[in-house]
């Protein structure tokens, strides 16, 4: 199957997944050696500029699939089903369908829905479970799981995924020892992102890893560049050249 090399690493070796939005990062993701490629619905904020992704549509999130899939050509793409895609089994096959025909190999579902993941699955469609925070849902993002009873919720809805067949499970923002008996207690990979260090992979939004946003300070981001400021500096020397008649020089020339 598609995805026993993944659940493979499962204990063994650490997965690694990364948002991407076009074909130009895709591009440049599927030359480095990582898992999967997200297309999140976090598109909604570091693309189009909403303040969350409640306002993301399927028309938004085929566009973008369908650009990361032209260039990620090793890597499996995941797309991510949006807000109001998943209201019954019917509705969510043909959603789920659409991503795979734009290009997607798996879809990724936010919450606990066993009849409609029961009903990808056994029409031959890839499921990435989504538990923990549900950006799509939540009035707010914070840390959730912190009761006793929040966390015993969330471990059973894991077992539950993982009895449906689902190839991997996203934590999203609970604690670091509810996120390590999660993992322990499941069959597939589980995949975190603000769950600490127990989880079987990481994932984060590439612009945050990169460094696009400055304001932008969760607790669970580690920016590994400063990407802001390598373009900003980048657009003041070309101004700068551009102004003193330096750009285009002879070599720049027809």
């Amino acid at each position: 199957m598609l995805f026993d090399e993944l659940k493979a690493k499962k204990g063994k070796e650490k997965i690694v997944m990364l948002t991407a939005y076009d074909y130009q990062m895709a591009k440049i993701l599927d030359k480095t050696g990582i898992d999967l490629i997200l297309v999140g619905d976090s598109l909604g904020m570091v693309v189009m500029g909403y303040p969350n992704t409640k306002k993301v549509t399927m028309r938004d999130m085929i566009y973008h699939t369908r650009a990361v899939a032209r260039g990620a050509k090793i890597i499996p793409v995941i797309g991510d089903m949006p807000i109001n895609t998943c209201k019954n089994p019917k509705i969510a096959l043909s959603n789920a369908k659409a991503f795979i025909k734009a290009g997607a190999t798996g879809v990724k579902i936010e919450g606990y829905l066993p009849a409609i993941i029961k009903k990808l699955i056994a029409n031959s469609i890839p499921v990435m479970g989504h538990l923990g925070l549900l950006p799509q849902t939540a009035p707010t993002y914070h840390l959730v799981g912190k009761t006793k009873k929040e966390a015993e919720r969330i471990l059973s809805q894991a077992k539950g995924l993982d009895k449906l067949g689902v190839f991997s499970i996203v934590l999203e923002c609970i604690p670091t020892q509810l996120a390590k008996r999660i993992t322990e207690s499941v069959s597939v990979p589980t995949i975190g992102i603000g769950a600490g260090k127990y989880c079987d992979g990481q994932v984060l939004v590439i612009n945050d890893l990169l460094g696009m946003d400055e304001e932008f300070k969760p607790k669970f981001v580690k920016r590994f560049a400063n990407l802001s400021a390598i373009i900003k500096r980048a657009v003041v020397n070309f101004s700068e050249a551009v102004k003193k008649g330096d750009f285009p020089d002879e070599r720049h020339s027809y």
